[in-house]
């Protein structure tokens, strides 16, 4: 099947330490706020999910979620959870180590995207 989210080997590192240090971790592809469209990294169950949320696959062994509304702008593309030198303005958890995670996005072809792992609506 083909995955609607991915990590490169230079994120997953990152988010291997990251779960040494805070256990069980997830990510949540923000909608703008705070840091425009990036993926924040929290503890497992420090972000409250709902009804409007969607789960996308997992990275790393850690769940990956939207927010059904960016979801209807996501659903034609691959996005790949990256990471990058810099100071982003969230509270993900890499953010004091002074790198941020971003997302690298590309669409899917038809064929591809006919083959899709579905997604949960919901919690």
């Amino acid at each position: 099947m083909v995955q609607r989210v991915q990590v490169t080997e230079k994120a997953a590192t990152v988010i291997d330490d990251l779960r040494s240090q805070h256990g069980e971790l997830m990510f949540h592809q923000s909608g703008g706020c705070c840091d425009g469209s990036s993926p924040m990294c929290f503890p497992d169950g420090e972000l409250m999910l709902n009804e409007t949320d969607v789960w996308l696959g997992e990275i790393q062994g850690c769940n990956f979620y939207m927010s059904q509304d960016q979801f209807e702008y996501w659903k034609h593309t691959q996005l790949t959870v990256d990471v990058v030198p810099g100071r982003g303005a969230s509270f993900s958890l890499e953010i004091p180590l002074g790198i941020r995670f971003v997302i690298k996005s590309r669409l899917f072809s038809d064929a591809e995207y006919e083959q899709l792992k579905p997604v949960r609506r919901g919690v």
